[in-house]
């Protein structure tokens, strides 16, 4: 056998790069660790389960352990890497089941401990009906009571994911109510105003939106029976928190392996460490932002997958550097649906970049066929240049799609000017003649002075 590499969390990064790893050299030895139930499992699926649409919960594993060990990775399920060692290059592994602890040697190790929910600390946190979605558990969970019948239910936090959740349940027809404590919901996702939007179309779906809402403490005795919003008791069954999540680090930081300056493991394009034969991928690690260069920790399953091919594929002798992330996301309530790539022009006035904002408001097909959705698209652009810098979308079913051609623009720093011109396709059930990404793009060329 020939050198072995030990991962720490084997879902989307670890497993990705384990893979990685075996198909490129069968001679190394790969042994996965994973302190929960569940590895390789597709999180970003597990609201739709909650809603009853993806059913059994089993269809969200991607691989098996049978499968893995089939394709010569080691994979041991409930067990906690507690510790490791730098010194002696060994890490310290607890076994839920058996209680022991047993101690691994390694000549390359992973770290991609992923990241976890956050929860504050309010009153109330630990009460019976109170949950986070992280885990195929934690859905599981989740499921098991919006089967329930209806309720209740209190979503605290108006980003993807509480949003997601709230869809869920008042599909299985609960009466929901999401708590943003900002002024408007997916506040690290849109400017204000389309987060306005995003809440009126929610609003008139029957989901309750309340913003600048801050949950004092969460109501109950052994159950939650009801949440304290700005003073006020509302009545709940059921509470979610989804205020955010961050990396897990603490193993990494205790072992003496460098964090960066967003809290997560700082690696370098390789997702090398630093330490020799340490690598970092996935939510727990950063990566460098696209435009800005800057570091930044994004917690989206595609950096993940891609972060950890990236260090199976040099952990084995190759040469990859990964190029970089936009944080380009998705989401939909119900037939809305919510997208976003790049910088804001308050993230761009942050980075020091002069720039511009180009709004457009249209149909997502042409006018005269039916079933045409309201669409609404801001570009951001830099002055000067007309370098496309971010965009976002607000709109119906056919709307969210789109912004894939401004990650695609940004991603090679084209012009908007160049963009207005691009070939896109079109016939009437699908797109205007002119489509407003190319109408946004002219608008904000022109706004940019080119």
């Amino acid at each position: 056998m020939g050198e072995r590499l030990v991962v720490i969390g084997a879902d989307a990064a670890g497993m990705t790069a384990a893979s990685q790893v075996r198909r490129r050299n069968r001679d190394f030895e790969v042994i996965a660790y994973e302190m929960g139930d569940h590895a390789s499992y597709a999180a970003c699926g597990e609201p739709y389960h909650i809603a009853g649409i993806i059913d059994p919960i089993d269809k969200l594993i991607a691989r098996t352990p049978e499968q893995f060990a089939r394709a010569g990775i080691e994979l041991h399920l409930r067990h906690e890497v507690t510790a490791i060692d730098l010194d002696r290059r060994i890490v310290e592994v607890r076994d839920a089941d058996g209680g022991v602890t047993i101690e691994t040697g390694f000549d390359h190790l992973l770290v991609a401990t992923g990241a976890r929910a956050f929860v504050p600390p309010m009153p109330g946190r630990d009460l019976d009906g109170v949950h986070t979605l992280r885990t195929l558990g934690d859905a599981a969970a989740l499921r098991a009571i919006a089967d329930t019948g209806s309720g209740n239910a209190i979503i605290v936090g108006g980003g993807f994911i509480g949003l997601e959740v709230a869809e869920a349940f008042h599909t299985k027809g609960w009466k929901v109510t999401v708590v943003e404590g900002l002024p408007a919901v997916l506040p690290r996702t849109l400017d204000a105003d389309l987060g306005d939007q995003v809440a009126d179309a929610v609003r008139s779906m029957g989901i309750d939106v309340l913003t600048d809402a801050m949950v004092g403490e969460i109501e109950g005795h052994d159950r939650v029976t009801g949440v304290s919003i700005n003073g006020e008791s509302i009545p709940a069954d059921a509470v979610v928190l989804s205020i955010g999540s961050r990396p897990v680090v603490e193993l990494a930081r205790d072992a003496g392996i460098p964090l960066g300056e967003t809290g997560a493991i700082a690696v370098d394009n390789h997702q090398r460490t630093g330490i020799e034969g340490v690598w970092s991928a996935g939510d727990c690690a950063e990566v460098q932002h696209r435009i800005t260069g800057a570091p930044v920790n994004l917690h989206l399953g595609t950096v993940a997958n891609k972060t950890g091919r990236v260090a199976g594929v040099n952990i084995t002798g190759g040469d990859v550097a990964f190029p970089g992330a936009l944080g380009t996301a998705i989401t939909r309530v119900h037939d809305l649906e919510i997208a976003s790539t790049g910088l804001r022009s308050s993230d761009a006035g942050t980075a020091g970049l002069d720039v511009v904002d180009a709004t457009v408001s249209g149909g997502t097909i042409a006018h005269y066929m039916p079933g045409s959705e309201d669409l609404t698209i801001r570009v951001t652009a830099e002055i000067g240049t007309g370098r496309i810098l971010g965009a976002q979308i607000v709109g119906g079913r056919g709307a969210g799609k789109r912004i894939d051609v401004f990650a695609t623009a940004i991603w090679d720093a084209m012009p908007a000017g160049t963009l207005e011109w691009v070939d896109l396709a079109y016939a009437p059930p699908f797109a205007p003649v002119w489509d407003l990404v190319a109408i946004a793009a002219r608008k904000a060329a022109a706004a940019a002075g080119v």
